[in-house]
């Protein structure tokens, strides 16, 4: 189920969603639909040929850890608000915040813990910038599991996790 809620929502993705049982209700009238160039992923670095080929495929926006390590935390999430904001600079932003973006040395308490992540700084900077841009209207923290980690590295998720969360909240240094 990784993904699928995205998948379900993105336009064009898949062409009748009538066909999975319980989802009717997303082919009638007028079903909400993602456009592609409403995302933005940051901090890609372990995706799968389907996934690859899908974003590819849709031109969605993404910025792997070679361009945050090239370009920098701050201008990818300059680069990233632009891009979301261009067409319309007053739009709601929504959050999804993957913990397993994180390096696993941060965050190890999750399904997908691949070396190469986003530092602590990193990870606190991206929730923070997209604070100070006055767009977000709503966010989440996803794929932290405290069962695929030893109690240390749990507890290290979790608080990754509720810092996040409070810059999130608007928590800033001043």
């Amino acid at each position: 189920m990784h993904g699928m809620p995205l998948g379900l929502m993105m336009k064009g993705l898949i062409p009748d969603r009538s066909i999975i049982p319980g989802l009717e209700w997303l082919e009638k009238g007028s079903s909400p639909h993602l456009a592609p160039d409403s995302l933005v992923y940051v901090g890609l670095r372990d995706i799968d040929k389907a996934e690859r080929n899908f974003i590819r495929q849709l031109g969605i926006k993404t910025f792997t850890m070679y361009d945050i390590d090239h370009l920098g935390i701050g201008r990818v999430m300059d680069l990233a608000l632009e891009h979301l904001l261009k067409k319309n600079p007053d739009r709601p932003l929504h959050l999804s915040y993957d913990i397993d973006a994180v390096d696993p040395l941060h965050a190890p308490a999750t399904g997908t813990a691949v070396r190469g992540g986003l530092t602590w700084r990193e990870a606190h900077f991206v929730a923070e910038h997209v604070v100070k841009s006055g767009s977000l209207a709503s966010a989440e923290i996803v794929e932290v599991n405290t069962t695929l980690s030893d109690g240390q590295g749990a507890t290290e998720t979790v608080e990754l996790g509720h810092q996040l969360v409070n810059a999130m909240m608007g928590e800033a240094i001043l």
